[in-house]
C-alpha cells in the first residue's frame, strides 16, 4: 500500500501531467482565433502610444539633433572656407615678399659686384699707372747704361786691340792708331 507521501507525490505528477495535455491540446494564444479582437484593440492601442511618443517626443529631438548638426557642419564649413582664404592670402602675400626678396638681393648683388668691379679697375689703373711710371724709369736707366755702355765700347775695343796686337807681336801698338782702326771698323 501507498503512503501518504507516495500518494501526494501521484496527485502532483498526474496534475502536471494534465496540465500539460491541457496546453497541448490547445491552440496557440496568438493564433487562436476568439483572442483576435482583444489582441488587434491592443494592438492599435499600443501602436497609437508609441507613435504619439515617436512624433512628440523622439522625433522632435532626432530633428533638432539633426538640425543642430547641420547648422554645425553650415559653420565648419564656412569657418574652414574662410581660414582657407585667408590661407591663400597669406601664401600669395609671401610669394610676393618672396619675390620682393629676390629682387632686392639680386639689386644688391649686382650694386656689389658694380662697386667691386669699379674698385678693382681703379686700382688695376693705379697699378698700370705705377707699373708705367716704373717701366718708363727702368727704360730710360737701361738708355742710360746703354750709352755710358756704349760709349765706354770703344774705349774697351781699343784696349782690347792693343792688348791682341801686343799678344801677337810682342811690342806695343801706337794708341792713336789702334783708335784710328777701331773708328774706322765701327
Amino acid at each position: 500500500m501507498a503512503t501518504p507521501e507516495q500518494a501526494a507525490e501521484a496527485a502532483v505528477v498526474k496534475t502536471e501531467i494534465a496540465g500539460d495535455a491541457t496546453h497541448q491540446a490547445g491552440v496557440f494564444p496568438p493564433f487562436d482565433s476568439h483572442a483576435f479582437l482583444p489582441q488587434i484593440i491592443w494592438l492599435v492601442l499600443i501602436f497609437g502610444a508609441l507613435y504619439w511618443l515617436m512624433s512628440r517626443v523622439a522625433l522632435p529631438r532626432v530633428e533638432g539633433i539633426l538640425e543642430a548638426r547641420k547648422h554645425r557642419l553650415a559653420k565648419d564649413l564656412g569657418e574652414a572656407a574662410a581660414m582657407q582664404a585667408q590661407a591663400k592670402a597669406a601664401g600669395e602675400t609671401y610669394d610676393k615678399t618672396l619675390a620682393d626678396a629676390r629682387v632686392r638681393s639680386q639689386t644688391l648683388a649686382q650694386e656689389q659686384h658694380d662697386k667691386l668691379h669699379a674698385t678693382s679697375e681703379a686700382k688695376r689703373h693705379a697699378v698700370e699707372a705705377d707699373l708705367n711710371a716704373k717701366l718708363a724709369t727702368a727704360e730710360a736707366q737701361i738708355q742710360e747704361t746703354r750709352t755710358r755702355a756704349m760709349s765706354n765700347v770703344a774705349t774697351i775695343a781699343e784696349d782690347a786691340a792693343a792688348a791682341i796686337v801686343d799678344h801677337l807681336t810682342g811690342r806695343a801698338p801706337d794708341r792713336q792708331q789702334v783708335s784710328a782702326a777701331v773708328a774706322k771698323a765701327s
